[in-house]
C-alpha cells in the first residue's frame, strides 16, 4: 500500500487528543505496520476556537460533521465524541459512505452494537470497538482472536475504575463512601454526576458487550442484573476483611449448558483471588476457557493514552485489512440463541449482615428459617451492639440458588426479632466451580 491513509476524528476530548498524539509520535511504527503514512485530516469539534491542551493545526478543526463523514479523502473515522443518538447517526452515515469506523463508545455499542455491525457488514466496512470495554486492556481482541478456538465459560471483570478506586480507599483507610466519592470527584476519577459509575450502569454496558462476544450470543443491556456500590458501608468492608474477603464491584458472566447469567454487583472475593489484588483505578478481566483454563487481563481501564492505544490498535487492524482487501468480513452473527438462567439456576454463596434483638430465642428463629429452606451457614459472627438492645449477626452461607436466598431475605424482614437486614452481597470463589 502506497501513499497515505487519512483519518477523521469525531470528537477531540481526552481520548481524541491521545489518538492524535500517538499518530504523531508513533508515525514510524505505524508506517512499518501498515505500509503507508497515517495522517489526521479533519477533526469534528463543538467549538473550533476553544483553547486546547494539545497543540493542533486549526485548519484541521471543523464544526460541521459533513466535513468528516462525507469527506471523500477520509478512509477511517474514529468516533470519540461520546453520547449515543448523535454518535449512532454519524456512524451509520459514515458506514454508508463506505468509511471504516473505530469507536470507544461503550454506551453506543451496548445499545446498538448489533445494528451497527450489520450496517458495517452490508457496506463492506470494518467497525471495531476495543476501547469501549476496558480502556487500554486488549480484552475484545483477546476474546475474538486469541481465544477464538476455545469455549468461554465464565468472565469476571473489574471494568470500572471509579468504583474500584472508591472501594479500595474505603477498604484500606476505613473512610466512608461519601468522603471517598468526593475525593474521587476532586481528582477527576468520578464525574460530577457519578450515577452511571457508582450504580453499576457503566460496568453493565461493558459486560453486555463482553458477554455478546465471549458467548457468541446477542446479550442486551436489560439482560444484565445490576446493583451499585452506593449502599456499601465501612462496616461491610471491615467484616469482609475479618472473614478473609475483599469487596469489588464485579461483572459476572457465566455459561452453563447453553444458559447464561450476567450481573454487575458488589461482590466478596477471597483475598487470594487474583481480582482481589486489583486496586485503585485499574481494571482486570478474568476469563475461564474450557481448553486454556484461567487467564487474566490487567491494566489501566481509562485515561487518554491507554484508551487511545486501543483505538489506534483498532485503526491498524482496519488498515491491514485495507491492504489485504478483507474489510467488512470480521463481524460474525451470533452462533447461539440467547438463553438466560432462571433465579433457581443461579447458584452462589452469600454474605448477610443483620441487626437482631439481643434476647433468648432470636438466633434460633433465624437459623430455623435458613434450615427450613435447606441453606446452611459456612461462617458466622455474632456480637452485641453497644448502648442498644441489639446484636449484629454476620452470616456467610453455603451455596444456594438466588430464588431461595431472596425468599429467605424477604422472610427475615418479617421476623419480629430482626430489626434490619443491613446488607447482602454475593460471594465468588477462586475456581470456576466455587
Amino acid at each position: 500500500m502506497n501513499g497515505k491513509i487519512s483519518i477523521g476524528l469525531l470528537g477531540f476530548g481526552t481520548v481524541g487528543s491521545g489518538v492524535v498524539q500517538i499518530i504523531e509520535n508513533h508515525q514510524q511504527e505505524l508506517q512499518h505496520q501498515v505500509g503507508a503514512e497515517v495522517v489526521v485530516s479533519k477533526i469534528l469539534v463543538k467549538d473550533a476556537l476553544k483553547p486546547r491542551a494539545v497543540e493542533i493545526n486549526e485548519q484541521l478543526l471543523t464544526e460541521d460533521p459533513e466535513d468528516v463523514i462525507a469527506n471523500p479523502q477520509i478512509d477511517v473515522i474514529v468516533e470519540v465524541m461520546g453520547g449515543v443518538n448523535e454518535a449512532r447517526e454519524y456512524i451509520i452515515r459514515a458506514l454508508r459512505n463506505k468509511k471504516h469506523v473505530v469507536t470507544a463508545n461503550k454506551d453506543l455499542m451496548a445499545m446498538y452494537g448489533a445494528e451497527l455491525l450489520t450496517v458495517a457488514s452490508q457496506n463492506g466496512c470494518d467497525l471495531f470497538y476495543e476501547a469501549s470495554v476496558a480502556g487500554g486492556i486488549p480484552i475484545i481482541r483477546s476474546l475474538v482472536e486469541g481465544l477464538s478456538s476455545d469455549r468461554i465459560t465464565k468472565m469476571i471483570g473489574i471494568v470500572n475504575g471509579t468504583t474500584n478506586y472508591i472501594l479500595t480507599k474505603m477498604s484500606n483507610e476505613g473512610s466512608s463512601y461519601e468522603d471517598v466519592l468526593q475525593e474521587a470527584q476532586d481528582l477527576g476519577y468520578a464525574e460530577s454526576d457519578p450515577t452511571a459509575d457508582v450504580e453499576g450502569l457503566d460496568a453493565a454496558r461493558k459486560m453486555a458487550i463482553l458477554s455478546t462476544l465471549g458467548f457468541s450470543m446477542n446479550v442486551a443491556l436489560e439482560d444484565v442484573s445490576v446493583q451499585g456500590i452506593s449502599a456499601v458501608t465501612e462496616e461491610d468492608l471491615e467484616y469482609a476483611k475479618q472473614l478473609g474477603y475483599r469487596m469489588k464491584l464485579v461483572g459476572i458472566a457465566k455459561r452453563d449448558e447453553g444458559k447464561v447469567e450476567i450481573s454487575v454487583q458488589p461482590t466478596l472475593l477471597p483475598k487470594n483471588h487474583p481480582l482481589a489484588a486489583v486496586n485503585d483505578v485499574f481494571n482486570a478481566v478474568y476469563v475461564y476457557g474450557e481448553a486454556v483454563g484461567e487467564t487474566m487481563f490487567y491494566g489501566p481501564g481509562a485515561g487518554s493514552l491507554p484508551t487511545a492505544t486501543a483505538v489506534v490498535s483498532d485503526m491498524i487492524t482496519v488498515m491491514k485489512n485495507m491492504r489485504l482487501g478483507v474489510n467488512g468480513r470480521s463481524a460474525l452473527p451470533p452462533l447461539h440463541e440467547k438463553k438466560l438462567k432462571t433465579d433457581e439456576e443461579i447458584v452462589s454463596k452469600y454474605f448477610m449482615r443483620l441487626h437482631v434483638e439481643d434476647k433468648a430465642g432470636a438466633f434460633a428463629a433465624i437459623t430455623t428459617l435458613f434450615s427450613e429452606n435447606n441453606v446452611s451457614f459456612e461462617k458466622l459472627l455474632q456480637m452485641p451492639i453497644k448502648h442498644k438492645d441489639l446484636a449484629e449477626v454476620v452470616i456467610v452461607t453455603h451455596k444456594t440458588n438466588k430464588k431461595t436466598y431472596e425468599l429467605i431475605h424477604s422472610c427475615l424482614t418479617d421476623l419480629d426479632v430482626v430489626k434490619d437486614v443491613m446488607s447482602s452481597y454475593r460471594i465468588e470463589g477462586v475456581s470456576y466451580d466455587e
